[in-house]
């Protein structure tokens, strides 16, 4: 028979252990969850609301450790996803388009639409004469062999009556096109324009004043372009850490939306060799050009238009050939956003 010391001190010790295996079991579940994030580029102001997310904490309420590393192109963002070797990341749309119609178990899925319209555009100097489309016909344009601009060009003509024999295309490094449009050795380059915009910057022009931007969304081209993606598996077995993710990112770009600024600041304590300035100005151009648009305030942050997106596959598979053309629901999942009215930024004041 046990004595009540004895009874008392194996209670005692039964207490203990139930406490020490809830409290492991609590730790466990408080465990963030690790989530390898990959941008599109060097750090710029365009990445602001991630580092916003990170320095305000928003991944940690989701109960996420995310890892932010620099990219080597929007397109590589895709591969590095299906290669296993990040869980998500800011690439391009059209890149997850291809990848859906080739391999369609490994691409990754857009669940956070982040550039409304497309970041292409053919650039030329203000007085180049080069008011349209058309009048690229009997014009040297210069251009990166692999860039979606470039890749897309065909399309433009075809969409704006021009004969792709009548333009001639120059490929050129990506670090020389605003040198070489500056120089006057091509008439127009196919940019990423948010990035030429800050490059004329630093190179002592005025991007605003003396280069005229003749977006590919204007003149046929109405393609949505970067935003969050992330891996099947990911969508698959951790929905709820995806859910977190896009929630924390809203919530960062909004902040950035109300406070350009402070966006800004985020990114120089990760990067403070940029130069804060210029990476304002692009986020403002980002904004105006690409992010915030009549639809955008018509169906929110983050969202897309089915009809729309259908469009785009078309225009990708004609471009890039493709043999099978993927299903809306392949390339964009809505699932994972948050409601209507926290992806909200009202209509336009002016």
């Amino acid at each position: 028979m046990l004595t009540l010391t004895r009874r008392a001190a194996l209670l005692a010790g039964f207490g203990l252990a139930l406490a020490m295996s809830s409290a492991i079991s609590s730790a466990a579940a408080q465990t963030p969850t690790p989530i390898r994030f990959t941008l599109d580029w060097k750090y710029q102001g365009i990445h602001s609301w991630y580092f916003v997310a990170q320095e305000k904490g928003y991944f940690r309420d989701e109960g996420l450790e995310v890892t932010i590393d620099q990219g080597e192109g929007s397109a590589a963002t895709v591969t590095r996803i299906m290669s296993g070797a990040y869980d998500a990341g800011f690439g391009d749309i059209n890149a997850v388009i291809q990848q859906a119609s080739q391999k369609p178990a490994d691409a990754p899925v857009m669940v956070y639409q982040v550039y409304n319209r497309p970041p292409f555009s053919v650039l030329t100097k203000a007085d180049s004469g080069i008011d349209s489309i058309k009048e690229l016909a009997g014009q040297k344009v210069g251009g990166p062999a692999g860039s979606a601009a470039t890749r897309l060009l065909p399309a433009l003509l075809a969409r704006n009556g021009v004969a792709e024999t009548s333009v001639e295309v120059l490929n050129m490094q990506p670090n020389l096109q605003e040198q070489m449009l500056i120089r006057g050795e091509v008439a127009a380059s196919l940019v990423f324009n948010v990035t030429s915009y800050v490059n004329l910057i630093q190179q002592g022009q005025d991007p605003d004043t003396g280069f005229r931007w003749l977006d590919y969304a204007d003149y046929g081209l109405d393609l949505y372009s970067n935003g969050v993606m992330v891996s099947q598996s990911l969508a698959r077995d951790k929905p709820e850490a995806v859910k977190g993710l896009v929630r924390a990112i809203n919530r960062a770009v909004k902040d950035v939306i109300a406070d350009p600024a402070s966006g800004v600041k985020a990114l120089t304590a990760i990067e403070p060799l940029v130069d804060a300035k210029s990476e304002q100005r692009r986020v403002a151009f980002a904004f105006d050009t690409l992010m915030i648009t009549p639809e955008t305030r018509k169906i929110g942050l983050g969202d897309v238009d089915d009809a729309r997106l259908g469009r785009s596959i078309d225009v990708m598979a004609e471009a890039y050939t493709l043999q099978d053309k993927p299903k809306v629901s392949q390339v964009f999942d809505r699932s994972f956003l948050p409601p209507p009215g926290e992806r909200s930024i009202g209509p336009a004041t002016n």
